[in-house]
């Protein structure tokens, strides 16, 4: 039986371009030569370009014509409707579900949204979740039989417990818990702000409520892959939140709720930059805590690329990357040669040879529908410059991985046919870096923390980080002592 072939990729950082050089060794003429023409063709149109610009001021100085006006109204035509568009997408962004409502966690988490102006004065859509600093939490509840008013402190085990609750993690207690019994009647949250300590009396039950301070362990700036958008790494600020991280995450320039094209990266240089800008942002709003940035497919090219920069490496405690665009190779060498050609004549242009269906990047049907069924994730062929933009960083950081310095945390699939999982372990075993991990998970797609085994994966990171800022601590303290 014939095997069933595999139809194009659709999410990611390659596969979505090559369709239109399908077959071409099986053309009339020979690869070298067809290969030695484009390069003909492709310098005769740069020193085109070149010239270019002279033709045009040559041309300044005659009357405008009316046939010239054609041009500049399409081009106005063009622009109001991206404008349009990207209204459209910030409004679904500010309409997206922030926090899940299954659970008490809203009443544990502060949200927000906002927008930052990039490098090129962009609008950029950012997403924050921090844990609640000040709020109330359950302790435990028991039966009032015997009960006497008293102050007690956390260490005091009451014998008539029957329902004890945890505290959040590394939860901080401020002074003594004050029990304050009342009778059979609910207590009106609005008061208890100001309180050490609230017992409620419900039917045959106290319920004991603690105020807590909770101290923030750091901060992780999500920069998400190609085509999606950061409102879909809730689930993952959740978890965050709940160990006492706090989370923000910006939507890049073509994507999410941001300016531009949708679809469209004009320079992932620029998206570095922003990164740049965006950390150094937070960094001034809260000096002091430990932040981390995380990069997801391309946004894991971002990031390793940002953090190569002295200025931004030495505000970070570490990156992790998740199934990193390290390795992206066209399948066909002409398609290197002629992208930055048509990268320069045509950016926005979309070859036609990818759909919305294509080789799976998660385990998870349910995550699958949801993703390609948002809105707000590009779902079209790839733009030309998009593509020419990813295959240039990843051959700059193909060049450069000896000379990675920052602790990091890669964690890639086995079975990613997107991105390149031989990639990553390349980086890990070629960076200068001292602090460095890896985990493969075997059988894994490319979507990690949307794989049916998502929250092992963000416990992995979290788990890093917490051993990362150990480790930072204690070679603080050899050095304070020395």
């Amino acid at each position: 039986m014939a095997a069933v072939e595999m139809e194009e990729l659709t999410s990611g950082a390659s596969g979505r371009i090559i369709p239109v050089f399908k077959n071409l060794r099986r053309s009339v003429f020979s690869y070298d030569s067809f290969r030695r023409s484009l390069i003909f063709i492709q310098s005769i149109f740069l020193w085109f370009l070149l010239l270019l610009p002279r033709q045009r001021l040559s041309s300044a100085s005659q009357p405008p014509s009316p046939s010239s006006s054609w041009p500049s109204l399409k081009r106005r035509f063009a622009i109001r409707r991206e404008e349009e568009d990207t209204l459209r997408r910030r409004a679904l962004a500010e309409g997206l579900q922030m926090v899940a409502e299954t659970d008490d966690w809203p009443s544990r988490c502060q949200w927000s949204t906002s927008i930052f102006f990039g490098v090129k004065r962009n609008a950029l859509f950012c997403r924050s979740w921090f844990p609640a600093v000040n709020c109330l939490r359950l302790l435990k509840s028991f039966s009032p039989k015997n009960f006497e008013p008293k102050t007690t402190g956390l260490g005091d085990d009451d014998p008539d417990t029957e329902q004890p609750v945890k505290l959040g993690k590394r939860g901080q207690i401020t002074d003594q818990l004050v029990e304050l019994p009342i009778e059979h009647q609910i207590y009106d949250m609005v008061d208890a702000a100001g309180a050490k300590g609230i017992t409620i009396t419900e039917a045959n039950y106290i319920i004991i409520l603690v105020y807590i301070s909770i101290v923030t362990l750091g901060i992780m700036v999500i920069i998400h892959g190609l085509n999606e958008h950061s409102g879909r790494y809730a689930h993952f600020a959740r978890q965050l939140t709940s160990c006492n991280f706090g989370v923000y995450a910006m939507d890049w320039i073509g994507h999410g709720g941001s300016d531009g094209l949708h679809g469209y990266v004009p320079s992932l240089d620029h998206v570095v930059a922003d990164t740049g800008a965006f950390l150094e942002k937070i960094k001034s709003e809260y000096p002091g805590i430990p932040c981390f940035l995380f990069g997801h497919s391309t946004g894991g090219a971002v990031v390793l690329k940002a953090a190569s920069y002295p200025h931004i490496e030495q505000m970070l405690e570490g990156i992790i990357l998740t199934s990193p665009a390290l390795r992206v190779k066209p399948a066909h060498p002409i398609v290197g040669a002629v992208a930055p050609l048509f990268s320069m004549v045509v950016p926005k242009y979309q070859f036609k040879g990818a759909n919305k269906r294509g080789i799976p990047v998660s385990r998870d049907p349910a995550a699958l529908l949801a993703k390609y069924s948002d809105p707000l994730v590009y779902t079209g062929p790839m733009r030309v410059r998009t593509g020419h933009e990813i295959l240039r960083i990843s051959s700059y950081l193909l060049r450069n991985f000896k000379s990675v310095t920052i602790p990091f945390f890669v964690l890639h699939g086995t079975a990613d046919k997107v991105t390149d999982p031989l990639a990553s372990q390349d980086l890990y075993n070629r960076a200068a870096s001292e602090f460095k991990d890896i985990k493969l998970y075997e059988g894994f797609l490319h979507d990690l923390l949307f794989e049916p085994e998502h929250d092992e994966v963000a416990q992995d990171i979290i788990d890093w980080m917490e051993k990362r800022l150990l480790t930072s601590c204690n070679l603080e303290n050899i050095n304070s002592q020395w």
